[in-house]
């Protein structure tokens, strides 16, 4: 063994002191923001993985926006199979089944819910059991019906443990895959189905009641496209359990439609 003035390394120093084998970061310190020490190297090209916090949340910094800018660039395929391999937070652990969206993929409306529940996480498809039945109906008032120029989707592709309301952190690991629907989907209205549909493309937000009936819009994030008008109403599984709510969700219904009309 060398002593201290026969310059050891760093190396050296850990070894003699019982630290081994070494860790090392897989990239340079400085590819990651101040702050994120110990973050994981960037995924590989084509990997749909990130690295999630101890609460759950997507981490951010270079990692997350390189994810995000993957998914920016993929088709309905590779969207479908990004979504199926997702660990980009912790509701995955607990799924049966990630659920992209259903319906024409050319659509002129999208209906934006919050999550999967029980039946959706077992089926796969977004907006089945009572809570789908209601929403069916809802879109029949209206002359419309479920994949007739209509594509449904959730903010959450994943179900939350007891059908919980998602949280923050979830609906931003997820937003990148719904801003993608809605680049390739190009719809004319989206209708957002309960606050959480709300907040994720309208960021935090007050009660959802303050929303409705006022003149909103979703912008691209990139820039790419015009904004898109939006309605906020309520969730179908909200209605079931007020009913007294179900006649602002119709005038809200009968607002889009007027809205519809004009952008046509």
């Amino acid at each position: 063994m060398k002593t201290p003035g026969q310059g050891l390394t760093r190396e050296e120093i850990l070894h003699e002191m019982g630290f081994a084998p070494l860790w090392r970061l897989r990239t340079p310190l400085a590819a990651n923001p101040p702050g994120a020490a110990g973050q994981p190297a960037l995924a590989a090209p084509g990997e749909v993985t990130a690295d999630t916090s101890s609460s759950g949340e997507a981490a951010p910094g270079a990692a997350e926006a390189g994810r995000a800018a993957r998914i920016a660039h993929m088709d309905w395929p590779e969207l479908q199979a990004s979504v199926a391999a997702c660990r980009a937070c912790q509701l995955c652990s607990e799924r049966r089944q990630a659920v992209l969206g259903v319906g024409d993929v050319h659509a002129d409306w999208l209906f934006v819910g919050e999550a999967p529940g029980a039946e959706e996480d077992a089926r796969g498809e977004p907006f089945v059991g009572p809570a789908g039945k209601l929403l069916d109906a809802m879109l029949a008032a209206i002359d419309l019906r479920r994949g007739d120029d209509v594509y449904i989707a959730n903010a959450v592709k994943c179900r939350p443990p007891r059908n919980r309301t998602p949280e923050a952190g979830e609906m931003a690991a997820c937003a990148p895959y719904l801003q993608r629907q809605i680049a390739l989907i190009q719809p004319r209205l989206i209708v957002l189905l309960g606050r959480a549909a709300a907040q994720a493309l309208l960021g935090e937000i007050g009660p959802l009641g303050s929303l409705r009936g006022r003149s909103l819009s979703f912008s691209p994030p990139d820039g790419s496209a015009r904004p898109i008008p939006l309605v906020v109403t309520y969730h179908p599984a909200y209605l079931l359990r007020t009913l007294p709510d179900k006649a602002k969700a119709w005038e809200d219904l009968c607002r889009a439609r007027a809205l519809m009309r004009t952008l046509q």
